[in-house]
């Protein structure tokens, strides 16, 4: 897993200046991550993109006061949904590998039913890349990024 940028502070910074700085960083970190994201042959790809939008979802909710709420609402909003979606593509993708770690592990007559197992577990990954497909089509189209780096770099709003 990829490890967390640092966001730059200071202590004498105001707490909107902080939470500009940290949305700054946590924004851009989910999208540095979404090059080859549908690729479901690397499960690593998602797993950084899930754990970079949950750690800007906690950035947005913990500086929730420090942005325009009618700016930060449907940000806040859109980010949840493509974790939710990033986590309809992971779950399969761990189970996967947990049962070909199995195979190797088990006697060789539990081999079909692994292998039924995993072709159903196929079968969600496969849907779970849809969903993804599309929250990330949905984020292309609203601009979360734009959006993200907007929200980081407007005036407190107090």
């Amino acid at each position: 897993m990829a490890k967390a940028a640092e966001v730059q502070l200071r202590g004498d910074d105001a707490f909107a200046a902080a939470g500009r700085a940290a949305v700054s960083v946590r924004g851009a970190e989910v999208f540095a991550h979404a090059a080859g994201v549908l690729d479901t042959t690397d499960i690593e790809r998602v797993h950084a993109m899930r754990v970079a939008t949950r750690r800007l979802r906690a950035v947005l909710e913990v500086f929730a006061a420090a942005f325009d709420k009618r700016e930060h609402r449907p940000v806040l909003r859109e980010v949840k949904a493509l974790a939710d979606a990033l986590g309809a593509r992971r779950d399969p993708d761990v189970q996967i590998a947990a049962f070909e770690r199995m195979r190797g592990e088990l006697p060789e007559s539990a081999g079909p039913g692994i292998d039924r197992m995993i072709a159903t577990l196929r079968a969600e990954q496969a849907d779970g890349n849809a969903i993804l497909a599309g929250a990330l089509k949905e984020s292309e189209r609203s601009d979360l990024a734009g959006r993200l780096r907007a929200l980081a770099e407007e005036d407190d709003p107090a």
